[in-house]
């Protein structure tokens, strides 16, 4: 009887552990971007994962309007791999985490950047953690995904509202 308290206490610990890593991975992101550490942005994010699901979007958005193009479109192809080839080139250069701090603390700032609220945050599966920002900038939440690999959470995936791809698409 005395054996299974240690044990019960052990995995007690390791749930506890496992279940509040994401929040405090969250918390340290937060952080990050208030107190502009572009380091530890670095380390929590995926980079090149979140601008390649960026340029997906880009490019589903771009393409999947309706065009008065003819149906059999044989220039289409060439067409999808200009606008992620485009959209590929501008994400590149502006999606990093120094981007991201000196819009967050530049001169420049939009002022949704400092009304972000978590809307909610929870684990979808073992190794996936959903999180969903509201902002005055949009009335649809940015959704987020952190991945678990290699022991560490990390932002793997960003879907910004139709209103911000927009903006982003209109760059390219």
């Amino acid at each position: 009887m005395r054996v299974r308290w240690p044990v019960l206490g052990v995995f007690l610990a390791f749930g506890v552990a496992y279940f509040g890593y994401p929040y405090v991975t969250l918390y340290r992101l937060d952080i990050a971007v208030r107190q502009a550490d572009a380091a530890t942005l670095r380390s929590l994010v995926d980079w090149y994962a979140v601008r390649e699901g960026l340029k997906e979007d880009i490019c589903d958005m771009v393409l999947d309007e309706p065009s008065t193009a003819q149906p059999r479109n044989e220039l289409a192809p060439f067409g999808a791999s200009f606008v992620r080839g485009m959209a590929g080139n501008v994400l590149d250069r502006a999606v990093t985490p120094e981007t991201l701090v000196s819009l967050t603390n530049g001169a420049g700032a939009p002022p949704a950047a400092a009304k972000a609220a978590v809307r909610w945050a929870f684990i979808d599966s073992p190794t996936r953690f959903s999180v969903q920002v509201l902002t005055d900038a949009t009335d649809q939440p940015i959704r987020v995904a952190m991945e678990l690999r290699g022991g560490r959470w990390r932002v793997r995936r960003v879907w910004l509202p139709d209103a911000l791809l927009e903006r982003a698409g209109g760059g390219t």
